[in-house]
């Protein structure tokens, strides 16, 4: 899994849990500035590391503490974005975000699984696989 994200009411409060937690520090990703997106670093999290992080502003309402799900969403590497997510919605999924470029990120989409997960891919950018 190259990639995770954490979706938080206040990102603020959540980067210094987060920050206190694990020592993690954050940095604003270019083009993600609408989500309030940070991306990850830390010991064995980062750009130059096996697996990446996020962390953003939380889209609807936050689940109930206790409630049954409230995980965050895993995102895979895959050959082509575009044509692995035309796949998805071809084959039961539905679109949670279309595919979308990240400038020196990669190209990703986010879809649901029709069992009430989304799921995530990504195409990096050249360079960077």
């Amino acid at each position: 899994m190259p990639h995770f994200e954490i979706h938080a009411a206040d990102v603020e409060a959540a980067k210094a849990f987060y920050t206190g937690l694990f020592g993690w520090s954050f940095a604003p990703m270019t083009g993600g500035e609408e989500m309030g997106y940070h991306l990850i670093e830390g010991a064995d999290i980062g750009m130059d590391k096996g697996v990446t992080g996020g962390l953003m502003a939380r889209m609807g309402d936050t689940p109930e503490k206790g409630a049954p799900v409230r995980g965050g969403t895993m995102t895979f590497e895959v050959a082509d974005c575009d044509a692995s997510y035309a796949w998805a919605l071809k084959n039961g999924g539905d679109e949670a975000l279309p595919p979308t470029d990240y400038p020196g990120i990669g190209r990703a989409a986010y879809v649901e699984d029709g069992q009430g997960n989304i799921v995530g891919m990504i195409t990096p950018a050249e360079g960077d696989n």
